[in-house]
């Protein structure tokens, strides 16, 4: 089973999304909307950047080659 993205009403006036993975742990939790449209749009942008996107390490942690 693949994971889920479940929308989330904070209050009123804003709502986010969390990314669960199909075990149930969550992977990501999103900034907060002022709108549901925000939300479903801020969804999307992470399904066509998160398969593609590249890994930049900023850290600083120096690595020992494999």
């Amino acid at each position: 089973m693949a994971g889920k993205f479940e929308i989330l009403k904070d209050s009123d006036t804003s709502y986010r999304f969390r990314l669960t993975a199909a075990d149930g742990t969550v992977v990501a939790v999103s900034p907060t909307f002022k709108h549901l449209q925000g939300v479903v749009d801020g969804i999307n942008a992470v399904r066509e950047n998160a398969a593609t996107g590249l890994i930049v390490d900023r850290s600083g942690t120096e690595r020992m080659a494999a």
